[in-house]
């Protein structure tokens, strides 16, 4: 039954004014609404939303906890860097990046940093 609907990513803010300022003003994502001062509904691509919620904790893990697929990861990365956001640049052993980007075999990535410390990734699958 699941397989039939869409999901949409719940990320934690410990900040919601500079999440909205980031995820509207810098990325420009339209805000669908706003709960009572604890969660931010954004409209992205596709009919899908991004929800961000407040959190006294925020997230502790480092690990990519969305990613936006994209269709050209050069262009998205140009994209970003022109909006103002830092795109992270990783060494060995895992992934490397070169001008911001890691091949992952299956695909491109790259990921950056929201100011609530959520680690957010474009994807370009191969193929």
């Amino acid at each position: 039954m699941l397989s039939e609907f869409p999901v949409f990513p719940i990320l934690l803010s410990t900040d919601l004014d500079a999440s909205r300022a980031f995820y509207h003003d810098t990325l420009g994502l339209e805000i669908a609404r706003e709960d009572h001062g604890d969660r931010i509904v954004f409209r992205s691509g596709g009919g899908t939303q991004l929800v961000v919620t407040k959190s006294t904790t925020g997230t502790s893990d480092s690990q990519t906890q969305m990613a936006w697929r994209v269709p050209d990861i050069h262009a998205a990365v140009a994209d970003l860097r022109a909006r103002g956001v830092r795109i992270e640049e990783y060494v060995a052993p895992d992934p490397v990046t070169v001008d911001g980007i890691a091949d992952m075999g299956h695909s491109w990535a790259a990921w950056f940093i929201d100011p609530s410390r959520n680690c957010i990734s474009v994807v370009q699958p191969k193929g």
